[in-house]
């Protein structure tokens, strides 16, 4: 009899112990994801600010070859501003892809205007802007990825039981199409196109 009691003794102490040892590992491990996430979210923005600070000096170039296609001037400036002053996430994605859109239209000028795509200027700002898409994909795909684990642990049992009620929520992914900018047509098109060659 005093070995069982010995015995069940030391199961309740283990529980005891146990479960407030894993129940703070546990909220630890998630407070840990949510501030990747932050962290990600805070690279994505970073190349963000980046990619609509070079957009003034590419119109300026484009401007001077180019003065009567000022509805795409207008459809920059207007995307641009809308991409700086949106709140969520997934209308940041929805703001920046029309952004890419609207760069796409000023890229493809250069294609009209011979002097323009010669001109080391706009060559330059090209490449930067063509550079500040790449690190944004790049940081864009971090972002995910720590979204993904920290939704996938606030899911998890046990981690599900307790997550809300301790202010753990779904993160959102951030989805930005910089195949359009890149190709010059939207990337969904491009996906579908076979392509053939002789």
């Amino acid at each position: 009899m005093g070995t069982v009691l010995l015995l069940l003794t030391v199961a309740i102490l283990l529980l005891l112990v146990g479960v407030p040892v894993y129940l703070i590992y546990l909220y630890n491990n998630l407070v840990r994801k949510r501030q990747l996430v932050k962290e990600a979210w805070s690279g994505v923005e970073v190349q963000l600010k980046r990619r609509a600070d070079l957009i003034p000096s590419l119109v300026e170039v484009v401007k001077g070859y180019a003065k009567h296609e000022k509805e795409i001037f207008e459809k920059i400036a207007e995307a641009r501003a809308k991409s700086l002053g949106v709140g969520s996430i997934a209308e940041r994605g929805r703001a920046e892809g029309e952004l890419t859109r609207a760069l796409k239209s000023i890229i493809a000028l250069a294609e009209k205007y011979p002097d323009l795509k010669a001109n080391k200027n706009f060559l330059e700002l090209q490449k930067a802007l063509t550079d500040v898409e790449d690190e944004l994909q790049l940081a864009r795909r971090y972002y995910n990825a720590t979204v993904r684990e920290y939704n996938t642990a606030i899911q998890m049992f046990p981690a599900v039981l307790i997550a809300r009620s301790m202010g753990f929520t779904p993160e959102e992914y951030f989805d930005l199409d910089v195949e359009a900018f890149r190709s010059g047509e939207d990337a969904v098109q491009q996906r579908r196109r076979p392509k053939i060659e002789f």
